[in-house]
């Protein structure tokens, strides 16, 4: 289970946030002139990297307020919480850990 901090209300369980997608994706600046596979590919298609990524959550059993989170994919660990509209905190993901300690 992830405790995700709020900016608003200090670290809760992640049971009170709804996850709202990946963060940063613009919306078409003229969505009638999208074909279908462009509407599509804006509609469905992520980046889904192994490691960052910004991602849109809601307290919403909180101050019901939106805000971004940078987290870890192999790890779940979250890297920093940030308002809408600050731009994603230039980090790195730790280089993945294997069973035994090593990077590989």
């Amino acid at each position: 289970m992830l405790l995700i901090e709020c900016p608003n209300c200090g670290p809760r369980d992640e049971t009170e946030y709804h996850y709202g997608g990946e963060a940063h994706v613009p919306y078409p600046e003229d969505p009638s002139q999208l074909s279908d596979k462009e509407w599509a590919e804006y509609l469905f298609y992520r980046s889904n990297p192994k490691g960052l990524l910004a991602e849109r959550w809601a307290h919403t059993t909180g101050c019901r307020r939106w805000f971004n989170v940078l987290r870890d994919t192999v790890t779940y660990e979250i890297k920093a919480v940030y308002a809408i509209g600050e731009p994603r905190p230039a980090l790195q993901a730790d280089p993945p850990q294997h069973p035994r300690g090593g990077t590989r």
